[in-house]
């Protein structure tokens, strides 16, 4: 067990808030901790110290982490834990104020400095302090490069601009991490941080700046992941199409796509998905790595945020509607059933009717597979939080939830219709097992159009046992709402009843 450890605390269990980025965090701060001889316990469990690695994204997220944080600490002032550690974007983005929202927390950890969390959680108990110092202890670095120069790293002539190919890139690594994923599925970081400058996104302000991990880094973890029964390795980053510009790798996404898909076809096969693609960096060559590499899953997850170019230049997100729909009409073109999931903000500042009605409108004729939508949420400061302060541009929050409930209505429609026409084609699918359903006798699994935790899912009824894990041809037989109910094609032959839809 490591020197820093106190005596007094040996079980240390997490809280992970957030997106898979923040998981990853979570699992590789799991590693840490029982590498150096600490029992890693449940959330639920009896605990000696508490994690909360909170998501500070938006207003929303910011009010569950600190939800989260005061139930961390009612159980420690209930004898139930010793210490709470608040790690992640939330002590990021706040470090000035978050001990006036929640006080009493024991040691705060920022996103560049994961490998503290040994420090925080085996360090003094605030007890211990000497009188007057209230204040817990902290590691937050403002940088990748500070945390960087604090691990004595020669960063001579390094950046953290990106752009330059001077970029200090990922340098942390996530390696030695203890995953919270089931064991078929993984999630693979290929990098960190943005450099975009959307008006409304925080994540630079919380990230960073672009950092890409090494190729040869993420090969050796892929193939670790592979050896630990991974078979779907989802590709996430802030922008994972910019991947390698701001270390000078011009290899670029295609490159990391090749990568897993040769490390995934030496094992066997298996899905390489590829998640939080930035629309105005796609290339031809992304396109057609995507269509040709067969472990690459024919899958693409891009957030397009609107389809109105006044709007998108108000987001300052570098691209017009016109230009997204040549890139969306490409993508189905050259990648044969290409499933194409987005996300779009509704009642961003200037959005007026007309506005909403043509991503609507695109909404309705396109067909996504999958779509997300958000009301916009004006976060201290981003450009998008000062435009939301002109009344004139302010779009009124009765307003944005109409807009919300009518965009995915529509998609609603649309999605509903998909499922229809895959039931009257009795279309056959593989389907990666992910457990048990909540419907007796019926597996839960995916399709390949489907990414685990976000998208719909495809309910499995078969006379053999199915575990997680495995890849089952299926037959779909039946659509309920959003999801799908299959048979395993070989059982085809056999009578097997399904539960009453509808």
């Amino acid at each position: 067990m490591s020197s820093t450890t106190a005596a007094n605390i040996q079980r240390v269990a997490f809280i992970s808030l957030g997106c898979p980025k923040n998981l990853v965090d979570s699992e590789q701060m799991l590693g840490t901790v029982r590498e150096a001889g600490f029992t890693v316990v449940s959330s639920d469990d009896p605990a000696d110290a508490i994690v909360v690695n909170t998501c500070g994204f938006l207003e929303s997220s910011k009010e569950e982490s600190l939800q989260v944080i005061r139930e961390a600490l009612a159980r420690r002032d209930r004898g139930e834990a010793k210490r709470v550690v608040v790690a992640g974007c939330l002590v990021q983005r706040h470090r000035a104020k978050i001990l006036d929202w929640v006080p009493g927390i024991d040691a705060m950890v920022g996103v560049f400095d994961r490998d503290r969390v040994l420090d925080a959680v085996g360090g003094v108990d605030r007890e211990s302090l000497p009188d007057g110092d209230a204040a817990p202890p902290y590691w937050i670095s403002g940088n990748a490069l500070q945390a960087a120069e604090a691990r004595g790293r020669d960063t001579i002539g390094l950046t953290v601009h990106g752009k330059d190919g001077q970029g200090i890139g990922y340098w942390e690594g996530d390696d030695t991490r203890v995953r919270l994923t089931p064991r078929h599925r993984a999630y693979l970081r290929i990098s960190e941080g943005c450099n975009q400058r959307c008006a409304f996104c925080t994540i630079p302000s919380i990230r960073g700046k672009m950092r890409s991990k090494p190729l040869d880094h993420i090969e050796h973890e892929a193939r670790a992941l592979v050896a630990d029964g991974a078979f779907e390795l989802g590709l996430i980053g802030q922008d994972t199409t910019s991947w390698g510009r701001d270390i000078g790798d011009d290899r670029g996404l295609v490159g990391v796509l090749e990568t897993i898909d040769r490390v995934l076809g030496e094992s066997g096969g298996g899905w390489g998905r590829l998640m939080y693609a930035y629309p105005t960096d796609f290339t031809d060559e992304m396109i057609d790595a995507i269509a040709r590499l067969p472990n690459i899953v024919k899958y693409i997850d891009i957030p397009l945020q609107h389809m109105a170019t006044p709007v998108l230049e108000l987001m300052r997100r570098r691209t017009t509607g016109e230009q997204q729909m040549e890139l969306l009409e490409k993508l189905r073109e050259r990648i044969p059933g290409v499933a194409i999931r987005t996300t779009f903000i509704v009642g961003f500042p200037g959005e007026t009717d007309a506005y909403f009605e043509e991503l609507r409108g695109f909404v309705d004729a396109f067909g996504f597979d999958m779509v997300g939508a958000f009301q916009f949420s004006p976060e201290p400061g981003t450009p998008a939080g000062t435009l939301d302060a002109d009344p004139k541009l302010h779009v009124p929050d009765e307003v944005k939830a109409a807009r919300e409930e009518a965009l995915m209505l529509t998609q609603q429609a649309v999605c509903f219709d998909n499922m229809n026409y895959l039931v009257e084609q009795a279309v056959q699918f593989d389907v990666l097992i992910d457990g048990r359903s909540d419907d007796e006798g019926l597996a839960l699994g995916r399709a390949y159009f489907q990414a685990p935790e976000v998208d719909s899912v495809v309910r499995v009824k078969s006379v053999q046992p199915l575990v997680p894990g495995e890849l089952v041809r299926c037959t779909v037989v039946e659509a309920d709402g959003y999801d799908l109910f299959a048979v395993p094609t070989a059982d085809l032959d056999t009578s097997i009843s399904l539960p009453v839809v509808g």
